[in-house]
């Protein structure tokens, strides 16, 4: 049977159920969270009542967990268990973002500091105009693969595997210059750009699975398997990042007081990015 991986917070249901289930799917999970939400516990094989923010004694009782049960790899999607899933991993010798990276990406005001540093140029109060992209990244080492762009308004994101942009240097660079300048390596990343009419600005940069459905919409498009890349990250294995499709896939949240309601959203797909576009506007 499969080492379990340890899984620090859960988060919202439309944030992790998806890569939840894929990942339970390959491996037993081990949330490590205060609680286990209702909608998680059917993938869950165990979980450590824990707080990921008080990480010293989470680390504590994650090692004697790790001491009875091997384990194979540690994940989180959530920016504020950063350095908790960071100092874990450290602890067992399992690959993972360094301590000082995972800090740095916690902390915004950090991370743009950083980024200004190493001639990275981040959005700006002034930046406000121009579409909202985010490249879908998978670090091997010194390589930086974007797999996907996500385009996103106001309510929806959309990925087209033709998407122009995949091919503007300037927004290849500011990705791969972001990437290094933050320090990562095998991760997955979420790198968030405005496009300015002084060129990409970086709004932000996530070193984890990014949420809203997206890691779907990617493998929906290319074919890529962003979730597997992150497990396949965190358990020191051989990740596979090759497109094997062709198409596009979009979502659509409900809005307003729909939304906090009901929590609804739309997901299609298709062969392009227009036809995504017309079956939303249907929904």
């Amino acid at each position: 049977m499969p080492q379990p991986v340890l899984l620090l917070g859960a988060g919202r249901a439309a944030h992790g159920g998806f890569p939840l289930a894929r990942i339970a799917a390959v491996h037993p999970v081990v949330l490590v969270d205060a609680s286990a939400p209702g909608w998680a516990r059917p993938h869950l094989s165990g979980h450590l009542a824990a707080d990921p923010a008080r990480e010293a004694e989470t680390a504590e009782t994650v090692a004697r967990y790790a001491a009875r049960h091997p384990v194979a790899g540690v994940l989180t999607w959530s920016r504020e268990h950063l350095t908790a899933a960071a100092r874990i991993a450290g602890r067992l010798g399992l690959p993972g973002l360094s301590y000082e990276t995972a800090a740095v990406c916690a902390d915004a005001a950090a991370a743009r500091a950083l980024l200004a540093r190493h001639r990275v140029a981040p959005a700006g109060p002034d930046d406000t105009a121009g579409p909202q992209v985010s490249a879908e990244a998978v670090v091997l080492d010194d390589e930086v693969r974007i797999t996907a762009l996500t385009r996103t308004t106001r309510l929806r994101h959309s990925v087209h595997a033709h998407d122009g942009l995949l091919h503007n240097r300037f927004l290849r660079q500011t990705v791969e210059k972001a990437v290094r300048a933050l320090g990562l390596t095998h991760t997955v990343a979420h790198v968030g750009l405005r496009l300015t009419e002084r060129g990409p600005r970086v709004t932000g940069v996530a070193p984890h699975l990014p949420g809203d459905l997206i890691p779907w919409l990617v493998e929906r498009a290319t074919g890529v398997d962003l979730v597997g890349a992150a497990l396949a990250l965190a358990c020191g294995a051989a990740v596979e990042v090759t497109p094997t499709r062709q198409r596009a896939a979009a979502i659509r949240f409900a809005d307003g007081a729909a939304r906090r309601a009901s929590r609804e959203y739309w997901v299609v797909e298709g062969e392009d990015a227009l036809e995504c576009e017309r079956a939303l506007d249907a929904a």
